[in-house]
């Protein structure tokens, strides 16, 4: 090796290890630094002529596991969706109550009943009068507290979906920036890997956000999309676009369709313009977002319809009667007649028959007053259940023609022949059968002749089940459920169902009749309170029903509160896998600066050396 071989090739170890030195310099400073990654020189031989004649530094790296690393991308989302629902479950179980304390649902309806039976035994006792109105009251405020609360809390998750959106862009810009900046360095150049792990960072962010995959290209660049595949940012940014709704009223719902969606949804717009509904084509299924949207959605909404349930079949049960109809005959036709009079904008009118083919058919026919509703929306309570609807205010022989247009196809002929009475018959001999017809009404009177009484009304009128333009009653009722002011204002009407003089002293027909409908009529209850299946309708008592209830929504908390531990140790143990490579280790870090600097030196001592005898030959 010549002598001007040999300064080169120290003068490249001296340049080389200047620049490890710097390396790990930066690593020290930052080893305190959240979310700093561990930096390494990459060193390799040179040659020239076919021999070693030094080294050089290639590039700068990030000491990191990218596999280790995209997975804790991803367990983050996972794991953020995890504790947020917890969190929120947590909150509705309080909504509850403990199942077995004295502030559940459950709780305050068996106070109601207690207070119900002590009545039965007294009726006059105007103390047993007063506290069956103050138990009925009692029970109406849980129901709107519970109404409140739960609004409450889907208020708080759409508040949390526009601040995490802001975040999110934040996060997009800060990326595609990134991204723009690197292009501009080399692989040697220190500052590429200090911009790519401030680019983890904000991937680290946006992953626990919503979840992601992200995908390394050429010249240190990587694109990020939503785990369904639509593009989040590469050089260029993507936005996500909300629109916050504030305060949230149990009728206002997410929908598909913008023209009936009472909520706001998220849109990813494009560079180039472009829009798409994350919401309606599933981009969004994990992370704190995708946990807001569950709850806002799905999980509070149904918990709204429990308590809906409960507070429209309690009333309904309270003030409805079902009247069987008369069976008749005409000509060869046979069938029933049945008085439809007495029938409110909600009341229905129930027809069982059999075809030709021998199958069992249900058909619902629900009033409206305001023909512009129909037809109406074919989602009953029971999926074997044909809902129609049909406008009362024409009267009876309305009603008939209307029948006989919707389901012509059925068979059966309905008629008016007289007054409000409609005739339900089948088509002769040999066709179908009329197995049964019945109206359900609802009392609007406390002095009606029968135990049923409108206990409970939706603001100031009897509750009855209506579809009106802004909905089913159903909906959000438990929040607006309240005792009837006239029964406040005269308790005896408790006992007193044919009027004060006319009723006898001690008849404890209406207190047995409300006894009996809160604890032990069997009702049916709608399948969007996620309580029975979708074929099978869950039928009980309130009871049971209210227990159920509490029951599933204790398990949702618990069950959410595993998964949160479960995924907590997954993203523990990823993130303590990931540190331990790619964080900074100050004993590392000093052990390889002393080699270095060994290095360091012994390149100094050949370039003294080489110096030395150039020197000697130029002297001689």
């Amino acid at each position: 090796m010549g002598l001007t071989q040999a300064l080169a090739t120290s003068l490249s170890g001296l340049t080389a290890t200047q620049a490890n030195i710097a390396v790990i310099a930066g690593n020290v400073a930052n080893a305190q630094t959240p979310g700093y990654i561990a930096q390494s020189a990459v060193q390799v031989a040179t040659s020239s002529g076919g021999t070693g004649d030094g080294v050089s530094v290639t590039s700068v790296n990030n000491v990191l596991n990218q596999f280790v690393q995209s997975q804790l991308w991803t367990e983050s989302s996972g794991g953020a969706y995890a504790d947020l629902s917890a969190n929120y479950y947590q909150q509705l179980q309080q909504v509850y109550g403990q199942p077995g304390s004295s502030t559940t649902l459950d709780s305050t309806f068996n106070n109601f009943t207690t207070a119900v039976q002590a009545l039965s035994t007294s009726p006059n006792s105007s103390a047993a009068q007063s506290g069956v109105i103050g138990a009925a009251q009692s029970m109406a405020q849980q129901l709107n507290s519970a109404t409140s609360s739960i609004q409450s809390l889907r208020s708080q998750a759409d508040e949390g979906i526009s601040a995490d959106v802001q975040q999110a862009n934040s996060a997009l810009q800060q990326i595609a920036q990134i991204n723009q900046q690197l292009l501009a360095y080399s692989p040697q150049d220190s500052t590429a890997a200090t911009l790519e792990s401030q680019r983890d960072q904000d991937i680290t962010q946006l992953s626990q956000l919503m979840d992601i995959r992200v995908v390394q290209g050429s010249n240190n660049q990587v694109s990020v999309s939503t785990t369904s595949g639509q593009q989040l940012v590469g050089t260029q940014a993507s936005q996500l676009q909300f629109d916050t709704t504030g305060t949230i009223t149990a009728a206002q719902q997410w929908n598909a369709d913008p023209s009936q969606s009472g909520l706001g949804t998220i849109a990813l717009v494009s560079p180039s313009g472009g829009s798409i509904d994350l919401v309606a084509n599933g981009g969004i299924r994990s992370g704190q977002i995708g946990a807001y949207l569950n709850m806002r959605d799905n999980v509070l909404v149904q918990a709204q319809s429990q308590i809906d349930a409960v507070a429209s079949q309690m009333s309904s049960a309270l003030s409805d009667t079902t009247t069987v109809g008369t069976a008749t005959t005409s000509g060869s036709q046979a069938g029933f007649d049945t008085d439809i009079g007495g029938m409110l904008a909600g009341n229905t009118i129930q027809v069982s028959y059999t075809d030709s083919s021998n199958v069992q058919h249900q058909i619902t026919i629900d009033g409206v007053d305001d023909p512009s509703l129909l037809p109406l929306s074919n989602s009953s309570t029971n999926p074997n259940d044909t809902i129609i609807g049909v406008d009362l205010s024409g009267g009876a022989a309305s009603v008939a023609a209307q029948l006989n247009t919707a389901l012509a196809s059925t068979g059966l002929q309905f008629s008016n022949p007289s007054g409000t009475t409609l005739q339900v018959l089948d088509s002769g001999p040999g066709t179908i059968d009329v197995n049964g017809v019945s109206t359900t009404t609802t009392a609007s009177s406390l002095t009606g002749g029968s135990g049923a009484l409108p206990l409970f009304v939706d603001g100031t009128t009897p509750y009855t089940g209506a579809v009106t333009t802004g909905g089913p009653e159903s909906v959000g009722y438990a929040g607006r459920i309240a005792v009837n002011n006239a029964l406040i204002a005269n308790p005896s009407a408790l006992v007193a169902y044919q009027g004060s003089s006319q009723t006898p002293v001690g008849d404890a027909t209406r207190p047995n009749f409300i006894y009996n409908q809160l604890v032990n009529a069997s009702l049916e209850y709608p399948t969007s309170t996620g309580i029975g299946g979708t074929a099978s309708p869950y039928q009980g008592t309130l009871s049971a029903f209210m227990s159920q209830v509490v029951s599933a929504q204790s398990q949702a908390a618990n069950n959410a509160t595993s998964l949160q531990a479960g995924q907590d140790i997954v993203v523990n143990a990823l993130q303590s896998r990931f540190n331990s490579t790619s964080s900074v280790n100050i004993d590392t870090e000093m052990a390889n600066l002393l080699s270095l600097q060994n290095t360091y030196g012994a390149n100094a001592r050949v370039m003294t050396t080489v110096k030395a005898m150039l020197d000697s030959l130029l002297q001689m």
